[in-house]
Formats: structure tokens, C-alpha cells, sequence
């Protein structure tokens, strides 16, 4: 019985694969990938000549049954287009198979967009939540951004070049005015980190290459006191009064110190 591995590639630069990953190629008896034309790249760059077929999300219901064959004869690596196969790339079907069958999976490490954005981004990389890509639309979409902004931990999206100004937007509407650093074809040439604000993100992101989104998490939930400061200036301001007058008024309806209010209409 062979052994199912699961190899990481480079998410761009070529020179990222590791010597444990191209030995591992080059000894399997098969490599599984999600774009044979991507993986031939890489193995005619390090000179390995192992077999390929293809496992995509089309034809991964009767390709997992053909891998099983093979794994009974040999090993097989199972490789994605970049970085590793699972993480919103095709690879589960046939790892729980695997597990099932008693074959032994091995996961071969190396590059990764997650651990890169987070790496670059200057936020908190501790705790993180990554959610790969959100729901094209409808009400999927919408009660995904309202679940994720709920979240305290650091976000990590990945995203489409021709959503991803529509998908920063949408995000500043459901999460409000927070710290986001969009990461563009890391790795890559023309490897591209803007940190700013949700407010002023769609504006100022070209639609090209691929995209990490890393995402302040929600703040934490304001003591009941500020709470409801906070709801009192919102009516007050939008009723129309001044924000020096509101946080006046609210300072000693709540006999709250003038300072921690002032800093709280200013957040508003």
C-alpha cells in the first residue's frame, strides 16, 4: 500500500518549493493536480518527469476512485495550482478517502498566502481566522459578512480580482471603518501590501492579480456604561447637535469622565 502526500508549491516564485517537496515528486509513482498545464511548469523548472493527471472540482467524483487504485501499487502526491491542496483548493475528497481506505497521508509543507499576508500585514497574527473565499452573493453572502463580523480574531480572506473592490466595500458596510491590508500577488514580480482603512480601500486597489485580504478583528464589546454613551451620541448627533454639545450632555447624564467620552464621539 502506497502513501497519499500532500504536497505545498509555490504560491509565485518558483524558487519557494522546498528540497523535501521536489524529492517527493520526483519519487512518487503519480501526481495528482488540480492544472496539470500549472504543475508542469514547476517540475519541467526542476527537472522531474513524474506522471500527471488531472483532479479538479469536475472530475474529482470518479478520479478519487482511480487515485485509490493507484495508492493500492504506489505513492501518490497530490499537489494544487499554488500552496496547498484543501485550503480553498480541491484535495478533501480524496485525503478522507485516503484516511478511510487505511492509507497513510503525509502532508509535505512550504509556501503559504495565509502565513505570508499575515506575516506582512501588521496586524495581529494571533488569534487568525482564515475563510477563504466568501459566497458569491444573495443572503449566503450577506449572513457570512454578518457572522465574520462578529469574529475577534484577525481576518484572512482570499478574493478575486474583479470582486475585489466590490468585496472591500462590502466589507466596510458590515464590519465599519477598520484596519485592512490587501495583499496582491505575493510572491510575485510585481508583489503589491496597501494598508489602509476599509473606508478607503475599494478606491484605491487595482482589479489585477490574486489577493489576500487580512482584516482587523471586531473590537472588543464596550464596557454597559460606554454602551450606552455611545447610543446616546448617536441620537444625539443625529438629531443634529453639536459633538462638543452631545459629549457635554452625555458626560453628565452618566456622570462619566468628559475625556472617555470625547474619544468615544470621536470613533463616531
Amino acid at each position: 500500500m502506497g502513501r497519499l502526500f500532500v504536497v505545498s508549491t509555490p504560491i509565485g516564485n518558483l524558487e519557494d518549493v522546498s528540497l523535501r517537496a521536489l524529492r517527493v515528486l520526483k519519487e512518487v509513482s503519480l501526481i495528482a493536480a488540480e492544472d496539470t498545464r500549472v504543475t508542469r511548469k514547476l517540475l519541467s523548472r526542476y527537472d522531474v518527469h513524474t506522471r500527471l493527471v488531472p483532479y479538479h472540482e469536475h472530475n474529482k467524483a470518479f478520479q478519487t476512485a482511480n487515485l485509490l487504485r493507484a495508492l493500492e501499487a504506489g505513492d501518490v502526491a497530490l499537489v494544487s495550482d499554488a500552496g496547498t491542496p484543501v485550503l480553498s483548493d480541491p484535495g478533501q475528497e480524496l485525503i478522507r478517502a485516503a484516511i478511510e481506505s487505511d492509507i497513510e497521508v503525509v502532508a509535505v509543507p512550504g509556501a503559504s498566502a495565509i502565513t505570508h499576508a499575515l506575516t506582512v500585514s501588521g496586524l495581529d497574527a494571533e488569534p487568525f481566522l482564515f475563510a477563504g473565499f466568501l459566497p458569491p452573493s444573495g443572503r449566503d453572502r450577506r449572513e457570512r459578512l454578518a457572522e465574520l463580523a462578529q469574529a475577534r480574531a484577525t481576518l484572512v480572506l482570499f478574493e478575486a480580482p474583479h470582486r475585489v473592490r466590490q468585496t472591500l466595500a462590502e466589507l466596510f458596510e458590515a464590519f465599519g471603518d477598520r484596519r485592512v491590508a490587501v495583499c496582491r500577488e505575493l510572491t510575485k514580480l510585481h508583489e503589491q501590501i496597501i494598508r489602509t482603512r476599509l473606508s478607503a480601500a475599494a478606491e484605491t486597489v487595482p482589479e489585477r492579480g490574486e489577493f489576500t485580504l487580512v482584516i482587523e478583528g471586531a473590537p472588543p464589546p464596550l464596557p454597559a456604561e460606554l454602551s450606552s454613551a455611545e447610543e446616546r451620541l448617536r441620537q444625539l448627533l443625529a438629531g443634529g447637535m453639536s459633538h462638543k454639545d452631545a459629549v457635554d450632555l452625555v458626560s453628565a447624564e452618566l456622570s462619566l469622565p468628559h475625556r472617555q467620552v470625547y474619544r468615544l464621539a470621536l470613533k463616531l
